[in-house]
């Protein structure tokens, strides 16, 4: 039987289990018919299936063929995003044409104290080129703290569901919280392999810094 594109957004990633042990990981259609095989084989085994970005389970409608299920996944995970078409920055750095259109740059009214401005104009590359800076670098910091926050609870939310009862969870959720990836990893060891390594897969950027070094100059 051929497999069917799959629909899905790229950045979709799923991951099933049956009991504690990897069953697959892949994209959601690759996992659910992954599933579906696994169900026919033997009706009664235990299959949770998570999407990997947010931790959560995914319910998985398994009936008909393969197109079948393709479809529902399609509606279910709906159309990629295209932010960047859909951008007011983008659309108004292509609709100016004087200037410096490429570059996207857009003049707007900036209120600072005095002082600011001494701060700003007395920098290298002077009061613009500081501005772009400093906001690049928050952003960059404001991406890296969710991004840890995000896996915090991705990978939270799938140990409650998978090894709330396992000796230790307690404790390992704590180090999470607390960017510990050397007590996270040595809590972790006794569990089940593939429920371990899972777990720390997606825990891994947690563990990550939550800034970025600073620019030179």
């Amino acid at each position: 039987m051929s497999t069917p594109p799959d629909h899905s957004p790229p950045a979709a990633h799923w991951t099933a289990f049956a009991g504690t042990r990897l069953l697959h990981r892949g994209s959601p259609l690759e996992v659910a018919l992954a599933v579906q095989a696994a169900l026919r084989h033997d009706p009664n085994a235990s299959v949770l299936t998570f999407d990997d970005q947010q931790g959560r389970s995914v319910d998985l409608d398994l009936r008909g063929s393969a197109e079948d299920i393709a479809a529902r996944l399609a509606l279910q995970l709906g159309p990629p995003a295209e932010a960047e078409a859909a951008s007011p920055l983008s659309a108004d750095a292509h609709a100016r044409s004087p200037g410096r259109p490429k570059l996207g740059v857009v003049a707007r009214e900036v209120t600072l104290l005095p002082r600011h401005w001494d701060w700003l104009g007395a920098q290298p590359g002077g009061a613009s080129v500081t501005l772009r800076k400093l906001v690049d670098t928050a952003r960059t910091a404001s991406s890296a703290q969710e991004r840890i926050r995000q896996a915090q609870a991705s990978a939270d939310r799938f140990m409650m569901a998978m090894a709330g009862d396992l000796p230790g969870y307690e404790e390992v959720a704590r180090a999470l919280y607390a960017g510990q990836r050397e007590r996270f990893n040595a809590l972790t060891e006794p569990w089940p392999v593939d429920l371990r390594d899972h777990s720390r897969r997606l825990a891994e950027p947690a563990f990550e810094p939550a800034t970025a070094p600073a620019e030179p100059g």
